[in-house]
């Protein structure tokens, strides 16, 4: 949906610059992919992985260290349990996950936000949890709650970005215990786009679901999902109490859950892909069934979190061909499964957003699109390997996720794509610039950035010589000036302050 502010409009050309330069609020609705999937794997392949998997949850099995809930549900459901341990006899997860949806809708509270996850659709969302941002004149620094209300604008002022995501960074001068309200009401109040919950201790789950109750209604809550939020598994094959109580909060109120291990290739899951691809496959499928023991037909995405390893200092690495291989193998077998698939980003593990970040987040990104990504948390902003949320690098990503857009949309092979009028017209040793053809198509014809410079060189060094960087400090300055916050009933306004007011007010600070 198109916002656009309202202006005087004179005639002629004025009227057309006034409209260029206007201020726009337009987001792009979610991508439908009108192109192929690429599939790594033949069918041989896929049911070794898949068979494997089952050995492991069989006969290796998976723990759930500190839950005894959840251990007596795993056990009334079939599986056997020794101490924190619980082996899933062959075929048992998989069954349970039958019952999570092929597709849902998540609401916004602007419907025009709405998103579709599954099926061929792509939704693409910022960067989630680094501790450090950086921007130009700054450098690298600790996140505070100013820098994650910026990220929020930067986010609803991006065009091809759908959701407004979770962490956009850790405002580290708010408390632990405190800061996810902080975080939740400026989703809620500065964007209307899609947001995530808190996972990270169930109580701030349920904090998450109250204040949906009072910026959705509660019944609206029960009946709709509203939020869908990470749950990272600590590879391999753990478990950990705080994910999984975070997850029943979720799931008992129909909220969605990114069912996501958390995998470096050669430290938490083996050197090669295919045992890679195995462990992440019974992973998903005992968290996803776990889901689906809490509460049948909760909203759930198969999730893969992926990246190698350098052996020689042991820090993760991005953009790599291991990893597409594990992306594209993990997308086929999200598919077989009918679940959503998360995977991909804006990975990097450059210090600067530079020519390695650039690299390396095109090969992630163009990777998440042809993988069959549904959900690609991330999608914008990441740096240094997910420590650093960088203000350049979101609106430098940001602009290349139109790329995706035009490049899902595949070929275009009707009457007027075909084109055969324009080319009768212009005939041999013409040129198509004024044909009837361009003229009427020269608007939509091709993508183009907001963001790169393509003027020539006398131009481009006449205003300064500048690089991207520079080209994208100034557009964090003017997307933040533009910026203006959507509409919100006061009453609901005045009841979200009042609860965050209360919740900060029950409990001491804690910075731990």
């Amino acid at each position: 949906m198109a916002e656009s502010a309202r202006r005087g409009r004179g005639g002629g050309g004025a009227a057309r610059r006034a409209e260029r330069s206007a201020v726009s609020f337009e987001t792009a609705k979610y991508i439908e992919r009108n192109i192929p999937n690429f599939e790594i794997l033949n069918d041989e392949s896929l049911e070794i992985i898949e068979r494997n998997a089952d050995i492991i949850l069989e006969e290796i099995g998976v723990n759930f260290p500190d839950n005894p809930e959840a251990l007596e549900l795993w056990r009334a459901a079939g599986a056997t349990v020794t101490g924190d341990r619980v082996r899933i006899p062959r075929g048992l997860a998989r069954e349970l996950c039958k019952t999570a949806p092929s597709e849902y809708t998540q609401h916004a509270r602007n419907p025009d936000r709405n998103v579709v996850i599954g099926g061929r659709n792509l939704v693409l969302a910022p960067v989630y949890g680094p501790p450090f941002v950086r921007d130009a004149a700054g450098g690298r620094r600790y996140a505070t709650m100013d820098d994650f209300n910026k990220f929020v604008k930067l986010g609803y002022m991006s065009k091809w970005l759908h959701h407004s995501g979770g962490t956009v960074c850790e405002p580290t001068d708010v408390p632990v215990n405190k800061r996810h309200l902080d975080m939740l009401h400026a989703h809620m109040t500065l964007s209307d786009k899609p947001f995530m919950g808190s996972v990270t201790e169930p109580s701030r789950a349920q904090d998450s679901v109250d204040m949906c109750n009072i910026l959705f209604g509660a019944d609206f809550v029960q009946q709709n999902t509203v939020m869908t939020s990470l749950i990272n598994i600590n590879s391999p094959m753990t478990f950990d109490d705080v994910m999984m109580g975070a997850l029943k909060v979720f799931a008992e109120n129909n909220q969605a859950a990114i069912i996501s291990p958390f995998i470096v290739g050669g430290a938490m899951a083996p050197v090669s892909v295919a045992g890679t691809l195995t462990q992440v496959l019974a992973e998903v499928m005992a968290g996803i069934a776990y889901s689906q023991l809490v509460r049948k037909g909760a909203p759930v995405i198969f999730g893969a979190f992926v990246t190698s390893i350098d052996m020689n200092s042991g820090a993760p690495t991005f953009g790599t061909p291991e990893a597409s291989h594990i992306t594209y193998g993990a997308g086929q077998l999200a598919r077989r499964m009918k679940l959503p698939f998360r995977s991909a980003g804006s990975f990097c593990g450059s210090k600067l957003p530079d020519a390695q970040a650039a690299y390396e987040t095109a090969n992630s990104l163009n990777m998440g699109l042809l993988s069959g990504v549904n959900f690609m948390l991330h999608a914008c902003g990441w740096l240094e390997g997910g420590l650093v949320s960088s203000f350049e690098k979101f609106v430098m990503d940001a602009d290349q996720l139109g790329a995706l857009h035009h490049l899902a949309q595949g070929i275009q092979m009707d009457e007027d794509a075909q084109a055969l009028d324009a080319i009768r017209e212009v005939g041999p040793g013409g040129h198509y610039l004024g044909c009837a053809h361009t003229q009427a198509n020269f608007k939509s014809a091709f993508w183009k950035s907001d963001l790169l410079d393509y003027k020539p060189f006398e131009t481009w060094q006449d205003e300064g010589s500048r690089d991207t960087q520079a080209l994208a400090s100034a557009r964090v300055e003017k997307l933040l000036g533009d910026y203006v916050q959507p509409p919100m009933d006061p009453a609901i306004r005045e009841a979200l302050d009042a609860f965050v007011a209360e919740r900060k007010a029950a409990e001491p600070d804690s910075f731990m």
